[in-house]
């Protein structure tokens, strides 16, 4: 049985902890390596972790061409980078915005570098570590809520639009790995609400029944992924495995 490498970006957050861990007690990847701005509280043994900070494109240049130099090719990367609510650079209060008047700059900024920008620059550097015979899957994690057709609400304009560009720059680089790197196949992926930080503020509001588990929207994850294919890619799915609109 062949066996893949595996990459989690942003290994230390609450989704990438349990993924590593999942993917090293599945057995069917060869090495798991976890990048992370910071080492991880209770690292999982048997992980290559690497840290480094990903709004500096030359860190992540030269840990992706380290590794595509010692030969390592993966058949899976999960990029879990994103972000909410949160205080940004110089005590800067992130946080969805419900109306035009609370959109700001530099709120607006943060969100797309944190949701949009820092994920193109790993894709950017990744597909190399991808393509190859092997079939191959690199997943963002993005969010329902990011999805123009099913917009109802409106607000959060920050968050919701930064995930959007997300969303086409995956739809933008799966037409070009068609041409080039037919064996990679990109995915959106809405994990739910899960009980991380990330979520904590609104995990009040969230229906009974609907507030997952880290555990359980990774085994969602790695459940559905062996059924998606690069020729209808890309996919923008839910932790059900169905499609959204985008």
């Amino acid at each position: 049985m062949f066996k893949g490498n595996a990459l989690v970006i942003g290994a230390s957050g609450g989704i990438g902890k349990t993924l590593v861990k999942q993917l090293i007690e599945s057995g069917c990847y060869e090495n798991v390596y976890g990048v992370s701005r910071t080492f991880p509280e209770g690292p999982v043994k048997g992980v290559n972790y690497h840290t480094l900070d990903s709004e500096n494109e030359t860190l992540v240049s030269e840990y992706c061409q380290q590794l595509k130099d010692s030969g390592i090719q993966f058949t899976l990367v999960v990029c879990c980078i994103g972000a909410l609510q949160t205080i940004g650079p110089n005590n800067l209060k992130v946080k969805p915005e419900k109306r035009l008047e609370d959109i700001q700059s530099q709120q607006l900024n943060y969100y797309f570098t944190v949701n949009s920008i820092l994920p193109a620059l790993w894709l950017k550097h990744v597909e190399a570590l991808l393509k190859g015979a092997q079939p191959s899957t690199l997943v963002f994690f993005s969010a329902r809520v990011a999805s123009i057709e099913d917009n109802q609400l409106g607000g959060w304009y920050g968050y919701r639009a930064s995930k959007a560009a997300l969303n086409m720059l995956i739809k933008c680089a799966q037409i070009e790995c068609q041409r080039r790197a037919k064996n990679i196949c990109l995915v959106s992926y809405h994990p739910g609400t899960v009980a991380t930080n990330l979520s904590q503020p609104f995990q009040s509001n969230v229906p009974e029944g609907k507030l997952f588990t880290a555990d359980f929207t990774v085994t969602q994850l790695l459940r559905i992924i062996p059924s998606l294919s690069p020729e209808n890619g890309p996919h923008y799915i839910d932790w059900q495995g169905r499609d959204i609109p985008w």
